[in-house]
């Protein structure tokens, strides 16, 4: 493999956007006034970029240089994007570094950075992140049934298909001892390991047809409880021979980000089968699955126009579908069903509003609102400073991905709240 030399990096004109977030290790507020120094990975000494945070934790959208975006639309020996290291400090917290994080030309990456207070001391500040699978050596997939027998006890515990608010990842291979465990939110997890195993840049039914496989996956480990019925307290590992590729602090992309959110309660079924399919993949180039997904092979027929329910059949065969689950844990109150918008009124508006207020104690910038259930020109205006915060279009209606959005962060500050009063 062949990495992109830095210097023509420089001299190419094309760039990948990146926005950093900083919050507290510690109760998970944005940290405001942070300094970040930006460098590439192999010229730690050579900062490029230097960015502060606002008052909602986040920098202003930062363009670096990355290799040609093409490099990501076909399998080759260059390293299609570039490694950035970032090393950020504030007031009151130990100073963190980050490693590796990859920018890709005309995609948005994210970075979140957890700073930990100099107080506490249960949090690593140094963050490695290691090659992306698709250009990286990774073992492959030890293969498995897609679906879990039912007569073998204890296998099938759950009598419906939930989507969990969080599971914990097995940093490592399953007997390895010395990995550590975390909680992590579902969707967060998903969209890292997204990341870390397809191009943020092939066409969108890709990114559908690679995520879905990857939800169904994941869900059938939840589903079948399939490590704690052999004796672990962890949900999935993060060893491809076993399970998906997840990095500890890795950045996410926001086209994958937006896919996840807007699929991110569905999974793949087969007639008949109550569990969500085990739905095995592999890369399709340097590992070949003729019975699997394979991802450069998804890319390819998304280029000839397959949407991405049709790159399934194409591959797990023709009794593939979408299905949807019947709960998704954490969600304190589900979408309405049509979006919400100036004009709009009754009890939806009413929750929004309440919940928006909740939000505000812990992000500033967003205003304080009537809690009258009329969604008026305030309300709206707060709609919009919330969909800037957490990278959402500015557009002041709530529709199915900001609902969802202002659900989990209000889960999230009314949790701080309660440790905190």
């Amino acid at each position: 493999m062949q990495k992109t030399d830095v210097r023509s990096m420089q001299q190419n004109a094309s760039k990948g956007g990146l926005r950093i977030s900083v919050e507290s290790s510690l109760r998970d507020v944005p940290v405001a006034d942070a300094r970040i120094e930006i460098s590439y990975s192999g010229e730690p000494d050579n900062t490029v970029a230097e960015l502060l945070t606002d008052g909602n934790g986040q920098t202003e959208i930062v363009e670096l240089a990355a290799p040609p975006q093409e490099y990501s639309l076909s399998p080759g020996e260059v390293q299609p994007y570039s490694e950035y290291t970032f090393r950020v400090s504030a007031e009151g917290f130990e100073t963190a570094t980050v490693s590796g994080s990859e920018i890709i030309s005309g995609q948005l990456s994210l970075q979140d950075i957890r700073l930990r207070p100099l107080e506490a001391q249960n949090v690593p500040d140094v963050v490695v992140i290691p090659a992306h699978t698709l250009y990286g050596t990774y073992p492959p997939k030890i293969a498995e049934a897609e679906v879990k027998p039912v007569n073998q006890t204890g296998e099938i515990v759950l009598s419906r298909v939930v989507v969990p608010e969080f599971i914990i990842v097995h940093d490592g291979t399953p007997r390895d001892t010395t990995a550590g465990d975390y909680y992590v939110r579902y969707r967060d997890y998903i969209k890292n390991v997204a990341s870390s195993e397809i191009y943020p840049s092939w066409p969108r039914p890709a990114l559908e047809a690679n995520i879905l496989a990857i939800m169904s996956f994941t869900l059938n480990r939840v589903y079948t409880e399939w490590y704690r019925n052999k004796g672990y307290n962890f949900t999935i590992t993060s060893s491809t021979a076993f399970d998906h590729k997840w990095i500890y602090g890795r950045n996410i992309y926001e086209s994958i980000s937006e896919v996840v959110d807007d699929l991110f309660d569905n999974y793949l079924s087969r007639p008949n089968v109550k569990q969500p399919i085990l739905t095995q993949y592999c890369d399709g180039n340097r590992v070949t699955c003729p019975t699997w997904l394979s991802q450069w092979g998804s890319k390819s027929l998304a280029d000839r126009g397959y949407p991405a329910i049709e790159i399934l059949r194409y591959y797990y065969g023709d009794t593939i579908y979408i299905n949807t689950a019947e709960e998704v844990a954490g969600v304190p109150v589900s979408w309405p069903g049509y979006n919400l918008r100036n004009g709009s009124a009754g009890d939806p508006v009413r929750q929004i509003q309440e919940q928006l207020n909740a939000i505000s104690n812990n992000y500033p910038l967003i205003p304080k609102i009537a809690v009258d259930g009329i969604f008026g020109p305030a309300t709206e205006n707060a709609v919009k400073v919330f969909q800037q915060v957490f990278g959402l279009t500015s557009d002041g209606i709530v529709g199915r991905r900001t609902w969802n959005k202002i659900q989990e962060i209000y889960v999230g500050v009314t949790r701080i709240a309660e440790l905190y009063p």
